[in-house]
């Protein structure tokens, strides 16, 4: 039922936006005369703030158009290489051929969709040949297709390495950093050919035991059976995939939300005060920003639900006690894939040690193929993105990948 009284809320409120979004064009044309004056600005401000509170996001754009090689502007084509239910395998194809390497970026599916990479993807684009998952929105997904689970999601990326036939290099962003790991293990019991030369995992909850923060001492503060029955919900009719259970998009915004409230609040008010003072370039980068923030997607039930069993109530990973299709999981096979760990000093979502724990968990890879680095000041965001990552971070993984390439 929540799913259906969210739904008609948003119905409710979308003659409200609508309204708000002719109001704010009333007052902000040229030929008005509210928008040369200080009560039509604050009319239009408060009038743009209501519309976006009220708004529903669709999945971003990466409007990724070029990449600069050699000094020169190459234009860039998105196409999809695999088709899946629920995600797309995604390429950046580059104008022209170049000798760079492969690069598979791992995007999480836990809420934002895989455009919440896009300055990771740009980072890479130059001098690389890169591919991202892009998971699909499970409301979308009809229910014809079957539930989707974390062996499934394991599969997925068997089946995109398999289809890069070896010769590339894994970055995983957060929560899928444990099934990466799975992928790898699986990979090498099965003596597959097209193993990966590099993972390298980024802020991921690959041992929650370590260094809990308030994201994994949630997790394990209730029963499986109460996620199941609180926040587990069927999507509704007009959607595609009705029928659908999942764990909605807007619960975990509510929770995205929630960690930063105070926060959040006060960049509105001063996105409102930007607009009434016609500070253009502050209020776009306003609007850019939770464009993408409250963009989110459902995510299927049984992954979700497979993620907090695995992952953080019973340490599956760290424990060897993890399973894909039924059979152990060995990591210590994993021999010939390269190691590299980031971490932020600041991440308040994956705690100090979590994501270095996979040198213990892999521990047949040799000292000499494993790097492990903690950048100072940077939060969970700071890992993947933003100066921090494009000055410090990512030319670490950059010269990794050369290693071994």
């Amino acid at each position: 039922m929540l799913y259906q009284v969210h739904q008609r809320y948003m119905d409710a409120v979308a003659p409200v936006n609508s309204w708000m979004q002719q109001m704010q064009a009333l007052c902000s044309k040229s030929w008005s005369p509210l928008n040369y004056t200080f009560a039509g600005k604050t009319i239009a401000a408060t009038a743009e703030v209501i519309e976006r509170c009220t708004g529903v996001y669709a999945r971003p754009e990466f409007d990724i158009e070029y990449a600069n090689i050699d000094g020169n502007k190459i234009a860039i084509k998105e196409e999809i290489v695999i088709a899946k239910p629920y995600c797309n395998l995604l390429h950046f194809k580059r104008n022209g051929q170049y000798e760079h390497p492969k690069v598979l970026l791992i995007a999480p599916m836990s809420g934002h969709y895989s455009t919440l990479l896009r300055g990771t993807v740009e980072h890479f684009i130059d001098d690389h040949e890169v591919y991202i998952t892009d998971w699909i929105n499970a409301r979308d997904v009809p229910l014809s297709e079957g539930d989707f689970s974390f062996d499934d999601y394991v599969s997925y990326l068997i089946e995109f390495s398999e289809f890069l036939a070896g010769d590339f290099h894994i970055i995983a962003v957060c929560q899928p950093t444990v099934p990466t790991v799975v992928a790898a293990a699986v990979m090498a019991q099965n003596n597959e050919t097209f193993q990966p030369k590099s993972m390298s995992l980024l802020g991921g909850p690959i041992d929650t035991r370590v260094s809990p923060t308030e994201v994994n001492e949630y997790a394990i503060s209730k029963e499986l059976e109460w996620f199941e029955n609180n926040v587990i919900c069927t999507v509704p009719d007009k959607y595609a995939g009705a029928g659908q259970k999942v764990y909605p998009g807007f619960i975990q915004l509510t929770g995205f939300l929630s960690m930063n409230l105070d926060t959040h609040i006060n960049k509105h008010f001063t996105f409102f005060g930007d607009l009434v003072k016609g500070d253009g370039d502050s209020a776009e980068n306003h609007r850019k920003f939770y464009n993408e923030y409250l963009a989110v997607m459902d995510m299927p039930a049984q992954f979700y639900l497979d993620t907090i069993r695995h992952v953080f109530i019973e340490h599956q990973l760290p424990k060897g006690e993890i399973m894909y299709r039924g059979k152990s999981v060995n990591t210590k096979l994993v021999k010939e894939v390269a190691l590299l760990t980031i971490e932020g000093e600041n991440d308040d979502i994956t705690g100090a040690g979590q994501t270095r724990a996979a040198h213990d968990i892999l521990s047949g890879i040799p000292k000499s193929k494993k790097q492990h680095h903690t950048q100072p000041e940077v939060g969970h965001y700071g890992v993947f993105n933003g100066r921090r990552f494009r000055e410090e971070i990512g030319p670490k993984i950059k010269g990794f990948i050369a290693s071994y390439q």
